[in-house]
């Protein structure tokens, strides 16, 4: 047939053969979208659930989200804890340091008679708590914010390579690691004697509020496990053995120094996530028994007290729990430490599952659950703060307790709309239904309602990130086009 066609024809479906190929590839491999980057108050999540691969094809958007947040934030990187322009009261720029972030100056009677430098504020006026309220200046030293990025860059270039195997991705984690914790020039100091630092003549001094600043070691533990369980060839036995071994230094003064001890025994959100931060460094230094010891601990102590009978989470410690501060409800703002304090009960017993520690159905001395807590506070208007913050608190109750009547899944999609399933913690909180919103990946059209899909789905290897399989009618074109070519 070709032998008979004249130049013009061939021209044609030169033309026409390449614009069918660049519309098809569009069609074929639309990139799927992803949400916008966000760092949960915490979370862990079990490196073989995702070593496994075993993804229901519902995860698929959270999969595209995981690899762009993985390369968003390693673009930011590496974070140390040198980069900070105020040298700490010891002298020593490797010593971590904040400010409490809820501490304003009064300079009212220091008798200055000139404006005072802002070095002279924070050593002259006195400093008092506006329960709530950040004070600006607390982000001019930023290694807390240094270390939140540092750990969601860990996990989700940790996900990505698992997702990927792309071993940019291990580098990435290898360098930001070695960067905070590891290299010379760079090294935290295995301490927070510095953190939340209280200003003014009387202070100079770490806060035990100031622990609660490396709350989310348990996300970069979660990376630094996927790694390793994984065997990624970029994660080497010589940077495991070394943060291995920064790690075991930094229990020791979170197990003995009289600030950290201050904050394990705090009966709202600090408590708890003290307890996250010990467990999760405690298994990645190996001591898996050690870690469910400090488990049962919260869950035996402050746990029991945290949870009222109706779910909230309210003034009720007991007398062998010193209470440090108000508990979550009585705080300015009580939507947003609800779902603060019940992402780190989540956390606990994430961390609880992982070394055989069930701890999801354990109750309170009020006969109430992590389950209960949840279903409280999805009654609370979120008003004037954050609604999103209660959200992968919705997943991961879900994803444990079910959700055989859809209530989880109908509340999320009224309030969260229909992007949810685009969330990276989507993926490894399952089984969650994605109200049918999430397209199959093998090109089925939309998963079922009830989000029950079970079958496998990565991103297709050398294909974009989150390339579809494209519809039945686009095989019936190609087919029809084709003929056409070869036969007109």
């Amino acid at each position: 047939m070709w032998a008979h066609a004249n130049s013009g024809t061939l021209a044609a479906r030169a033309v026409l053969s390449a614009v069918f190929s660049a519309s098809l590839g569009a069609l074929f491999f639309q990139p799927l979208p992803v949400h916008s980057l966000t760092s949960y108050a915490n979370d862990f999540v079990d490196p073989a659930s995702v070593l496994s691969k075993n993804f229901s094809n519902v995860t698929v958007e959270a999969q595209a989200t995981i690899i762009q947040w993985a390369k968003d934030l390693a673009s930011q990187g590496p974070w140390t804890v040198t980069n900070k322009s105020v040298t700490p009261p010891s002298g020593n720029i490797h010593d971590y340091m904040s400010w409490a972030p809820y501490s304003w100056p009064d300079c009212s009677k220091v008798g200055n008679t000139t404006e005072l430098a802002p070095e002279e504020v924070w050593k002259t006026c006195p400093y008092y708590t506006r329960d709530g309220e950040f004070n600006p200046d607390g982000r001019l030293i930023n290694d807390v914010g240094a270390f939140g990025d540092l750990a969601d860059a860990v996990l989700y270039n940790a996900l990505a390579w698992a997702l990927d195997g792309n071993g940019q991705y291990s580098a990435n984690v290898a360098k930001f690691v070695k960067a905070w914790f590891l290299d010379a020039d760079t090294a935290m100091n295995p301490n927070l004697d510095y953190a939340q630092l209280k200003r003014g003549p009387d202070g100079q001094v770490g806060q035990h509020t100031g622990v609660l600043d490396l709350k989310c070691m348990s996300k970069l533990v979660s990376g630094v496990l996927i790694l390793r369980q994984g065997k990624a060839s970029e994660w080497t036995s010589e940077i495991d053995t070394r943060l291995t071994n920064w790690t075991t230094s930094y229990i020791n003064w979170l197990t003995t120094a009289k600030i950290a001890l201050e904050e394990e025994s705090a009966a709202n959100n600090h408590g708890t996530f003290y307890y996250n931060q010990l467990a999760a460094l405690q298994i990645l230094a190996g001591d898996n028994d050690g870690a469910k010891q400090t488990l049962d601990k919260y869950f035996t102590t402050q746990y029991k007290w945290q949870i009222a009978e109706n779910g909230d989470q309210v003034c009720c410690a007991h007398a062998n729990v010193p209470l440090f501060q108000p508990l979550e409800t009585a705080r300015t703002r009580p939507y947003h430490y609800r779902a603060y304090n019940l992402a780190a009960m989540i956390t606990n017993a994430k961390l609880g599952a992982y070394v055989g520690y069930d701890a999801w159905n354990l109750t309170t001395a009020n006969g109430t659950t992590i389950q209960s807590a949840l279903d409280y506070a999805l009654t609370q208007p979120a008003g004037k703060e954050a609604a999103a913050e209660l959200w992968p608190n919705v997943v991961a109750v879900g994803a444990v307790y079910g959700d055989p009547d859809g209530k989880y899944a109908a509340w999320l999609l009224a309030h969260a709309g229909k992007t949810y399933p685009q969330d990276a913690q989507f993926l490894w909180n399952q089984p969650f239904s994605d109200s049918g919103l999430v397209r199959a990946a093998d090109g089925s059209g939309a998963s079922s309602a009830g989000g029950t899909d079970s079958s496998a789905g990565t991103v297709p290897d050398g294909a974009p990130r989150g390339a579809r399989a494209g519809p039945a009618w686009a095989g019936a074109a190609l087919v029809a086009v084709t003929a056409w070519l070869y036969v007109a």
